[in-house]
């Protein structure tokens, strides 16, 4: 089973490499402008001295590959190494065929901001599916790997903007001193890291509920039945009134928002403020119905009282 999934794994990385293979031949190459990292680099080789994307991009990874190799782990390098070479063989491929029909030109009198878009969303679909699947695309992402690796307080976010702002301006000067292909790099640079970022997080995201309340069982009881989700309750007292006052937290699926929305409004006097969690780690799941304790709240004895 374990070997199953990672030839899934594989295949899937594969896929997603000769997806970009397709959008560089369809939205970057056909309009002159050079997407971010190293392959924009290559892109502009590939414009100024007519060398192919596939070989130079081969060139520049296989000694980063190996250095991840032995730097970063055998499972990185391997992944990487499996996306490299399938981008590489599958746009030397594309070459020899004629894709003009279906190439997206803006000479024509089209827009130039929907190449970069296009381009930017299937490689941000591209690069945050490679990540989830313990991979890489090459280029930058392995040398911010490397330096995390060795230099892990460095901020890699200024390393990847510096290269992508230096491909943006080398691109000015490359494509005839144009200021449009530096305008769709960066477009493209803003899309595929906003893209990409969505794809990484994807189902992780969710929202947290901060209730202030005085009537703490029955909400969390109808919270949890209602919603699958469970709840703490921290007891807490208003400063302006100085009466002990109990706060709910309760993390739920951002499509329950309405729903616990509604069942807030059924306790008058309720106040609750929700904020947007970017990742959660640990048992986060819905409960099952058939599992829920007939009383989910216990309280505490006071006094000796049962």
């Amino acid at each position: 089973m374990k070997k199953l999934t990672s030839l899934l794994q594989y295949l899937c990385i594969i896929a997603c490499a000769a997806l970009s293979a397709f959008s560089f031949h369809l939205f970057v190459l056909p309009n002159s402008f050079a997407p971010s990292g190293l392959n924009g680099i290559a892109t502009m080789v590939q414009y100024a001295f007519d060398f192919k994307i596939g070989y130079l991009n081969l060139l520049i990874n296989i000694p980063l590959l190996l250095i991840g190799f032995f730097v970063i782990g055998r499972r990185f390098a391997l992944r990487s190494a499996a996306y490299t070479i399938t981008f590489s063989v599958v746009i030397l491929l594309l070459e020899k065929l004629d894709l003009s029909q279906l190439a997206y030109h803006t000479d024509n009198g089209t827009s130039i901001v929907l190449a970069p878009v296009a381009a930017g969303v299937i490689g941000g679909f591209v690069y945050g599916m490679v990540i989830k699947l313990s991979g890489c695309t090459g280029g930058t992402d392995i040398i911010a790997a490397f330096i995390h690796k060795r230099r892990p307080y460095l901020n890699l976010m200024w390393i990847i903007f510096s290269i992508n702002a230096l491909v943006a301006i080398i691109s000015y000067f490359v494509y005839n001193l144009r200021p449009e292909p530096v305008l769709c790099c960066l477009i493209y640079s803003f899309v595929i890291g906003r893209v990409s970022t969505a794809i990484q997080q994807g189902g992780k995201e969710a929202v947290k509920f901060e209730v202030i309340t005085d009537n703490a069982e029955e909400l969390s009881e109808r919270l949890i039945h209602d919603l699958h989700h469970s709840v703490t309750v921290i007891p807490a007292v208003g400063m302006y009134s100085h009466m002990g006052k109990q706060i709910i937290l309760c993390i739920v699926n951002k499509h329950q928002v309405v729903s616990f929305q509604h069942i807030l409004r059924e306790f008058p006097g309720t106040f609750a403020y929700i904020s947007t969690v970017r990742e959660t780690l640990g048992n986060f799941k819905n409960i099952q119905p058939d599992s829920l304790p007939k009383h989910p709240i216990t309280t505490q004895k006071k006094d000796g009282c049962s």
